[in-house]
């Protein structure tokens, strides 16, 4: 039986400083929820971001708890739940709501069942906490097919066709090293694109070609040269019809995404239009009625257009995870549980990780 009161990580009001409590109520699960005792959490820029700037419109009140990865074990299940039973270890994706329910650094998250997924037994859960809210930013951006999805509307792999339709159409992820870049490229893999070329530091070179990169390319290079290397990399039949732009804040890199884009082809960007970048290319493109479409990369199932799709990802990652079709991102845990999270997020504003950060609730003080 869960504890009436919790440890969790407060942000007391906006861009005020984390704050460490020690009597936050825990949430009492209704018939299609799950109680999750966290045991890893991991960090985001988005948590960093929240609560250095505040990010009007996306923090829905004050206090907030932030947070949206985190892996655990099954504390309680509502009564209509069959998909997990308690004591089963288990990832889920956290969200702001105005209650902080469903957010990850906490002792206990609440989430729907549909959005709960099992840890296999060959995945940690510190690895098992890197997962979720990169994941989304990716499938969302590219297998959303509801209304409202903001989506490439790929067909995604477990359709028909959908492992087999891209085959000799080539995908250019920008950024592969980032946590997303590298979800982007095993997409990518799985749905058969090839080449799949992306832009990284050097270092990252055999990680992202063990993930299903074809070529890596330096992301230090000028952009004519890059230009360049992108097009001597595709063979002369192979149209570029997938970009993702996987970092967002690159003005040259994305206007070489899309410059490179194929007509009909799709241009994914978790950040598009920074700065006004693509306008006047995305307007020639118009002019010469290319038909290449724009997609914004949102990263919660919560966002319209997105629920479906996250049930859908949530039913087979147990399953890719086990098989290895989806690898976990690199991780670094830091110390001090909820506590270290603060200087986790520092770090985060001056880009200064390598890795996916992962605290382990448990270490708290």
């Amino acid at each position: 039986m869960a504890p009436t009161t919790q440890k969790a990580l407060v942000i007391p009001a906006e861009k005020e400083p984390f704050k460490l409590v020690t009597d936050w109520p825990v949430p009492e699960p209704s018939p299609t929820d799950v109680l999750v005792k966290v045991v890893s959490a991991a960090l985001n820029p988005v948590d960093a971001f929240v609560q250095a700037q505040g990010i009007p419109g996306l923090v829905p009140g004050y206090p907030s708890i932030p947070g949206f990865d985190g892996a655990g074990i099954v504390e309680e299940v509502g009564a209509e739940v069959t998909n997990v039973a308690k004591g089963d270890k288990v990832l889920v994706q956290g969200t702001f709501d105005l209650d902080n329910r469903h957010s990850t650094f906490q002792e206990y998250t609440l989430q729907p069942a549909k959005y709960v997924a099992k840890v296999p037994d060959n995945i940690t859960f510190d690895q098992a906490a890197t997962i979720s809210l990169c994941l989304a930013t990716v499938v969302n951006g590219i297998w959303g097919h509801e209304e409202n999805s903001n989506s490439a509307r790929f067909t995604p792999p477990w359709e028909e066709g959908g492992t087999t339709k891209y085959a000799g159409q080539a995908a250019l992820i920008l950024g592969g090293g980032t946590n997303v870049g590298q979800y982007a490229i095993q997409c990518a893999r799985m749905q058969g694109f090839s080449p799949i070329i992306t832009t990284a530091s050097p270092k990252n070179t055999s990680l992202l070609k063990s993930l299903g990169a074809t070529h890596v390319l330096d992301r230090a290079l000028s952009p004519d040269a890059l230009h360049a290397a992108v097009s001597s990399t595709v063979p002369v039949a192979t149209p570029i019809t997938y970009v993702y732009d996987a970092f967002g804040r690159a003005r040259d890199a994305q206007r070489l995404g899309y410059s490179v884009l194929a007509p009909g082809g799709a241009f994914v960007s978790v950040i598009p239009f920074d700065d006004g970048a693509l306008t006047d290319l995305v307007e020639e493109s118009a002019r010469r009625g290319e038909g290449k479409r724009i997609a914004r990369a949102r990263a919660s199932y919560t966002f319209p257009g997105n629920g479906a799709l996250g049930v859908q990802i949530f039913r087979r990652l147990t399953g890719w995870l086990e098989s290895g079709a989806i690898v976990p991102s690199r991780l670094e845990v830091i110390p001090g549980g909820l506590a270290g999270i603060a200087a986790g997020c520092e770090r985060m504003l001056t880009w200064d990780v390598g890795a996916k950060l992962v605290v382990r609730v448990d270490e708290t003080p």
